[in-house]
């Protein structure tokens, strides 16, 4: 089986899907968000970290998919006692393939959610969902242009995986996160409604507050952050959302 590098297992997390769960981090994304409240996560390698104290540690481990999966199924039966499962996230789980695809099929019989911004190969992308039970899809922003100014690259292939996910007639989760200034006005929001309408049967939105700890992380991987936060005075327009017949929930 193949190996891959993760920056964190967290267990018994609440937020990730449904029930009690594991979500595992997968280092390396293809997005730089300004605001990324996951900084150890960009980089495929692992990395040099300084922890509060002063003390320098590596963040990323380099493991086999077969010794991750080993280490997660010793939770299984109290997951499914719990009614949770295990969520792959990152980072961006798209840039390692052979491992997350190898991860997610030894994976089964235990619920598996998938978390994205959708940013990967097409045929990975399909066949990473059909080894999920459920597909936490990111949605940064819908304009071209504004998607390259803040994340760094185009989301083109974002919204064709996207047409993929909604195609295949399953529910997802679409996670949007709230940066003012950036994806908090109207025209945003109608935009999201525009995509998500045709299955508002079957999609759900959450949507996620600006992080004000992200900034913290940084100096201690010797990284700057980019994005300077700006204080919206205007309230999230959810009621585009709710006149779409979008169910949504602020997390």
């Amino acid at each position: 089986m193949s190996s891959g590098t993760i920056f964190d297992i967290k267990e018994l997390t609440v937020h990730d899907g449904p029930g009690v769960r594991i979500t595992v981090f997968f280092k390396g994304c293809p997005l730089q968000c300004l605001w990324c409240h996951n900084p150890e996560g960009l980089s495929p390698l692992p990395q040099r970290m300084k922890t509060n104290g002063g003390q320098v540690r590596v963040s990323g481990q380099v493991i086999e998919a077969s010794e991750l999966v080993a280490k997660i199924k010793k939770n299984e039966e109290m997951l499914r006692y719990l009614n949770g499962g295990v969520t792959i996230s990152g980072g961006e789980p798209l840039m390692q393939p052979d491992f997350l695809l190898d991860t997610l099929s030894e994976l089964a019989p235990m619920h598996r959610t998938l978390q994205t911004s959708g940013y990967g190969d097409e045929n990975v992308f399909r066949k990473a969902i059909e080894c999920s039970e459920l597909v936490h899809f990111d949605i940064k922003l819908t304009s071209p242009e504004l998607h390259k100014k803040y994340t760094g690259v185009d989301n083109a292939i974002i919204f064709r995986n996207l047409e993929q996910l909604k195609s295949l007639g399953r529910p997802f989760v679409a996670r949007l996160v709230m940066i003012d200034g950036v994806n908090t006005d109207e025209a945003h929001a109608t935009n999201v409604a525009e995509l998500l309408s045709p299955v508002s049967d079957r999609v759900s939105l959450e949507l996620l507050p600006y992080n004000p700890l992200a900034p913290a992380k940084y100096p201690l991987l010797d990284m700057i952050y980019g994005y300077e936060h700006i204080q919206d005075l205007q309230p999230y327009p959810v009621h585009i959302y709710e006149q779409a017949g979008l169910l949504y929930k602020v997390m």
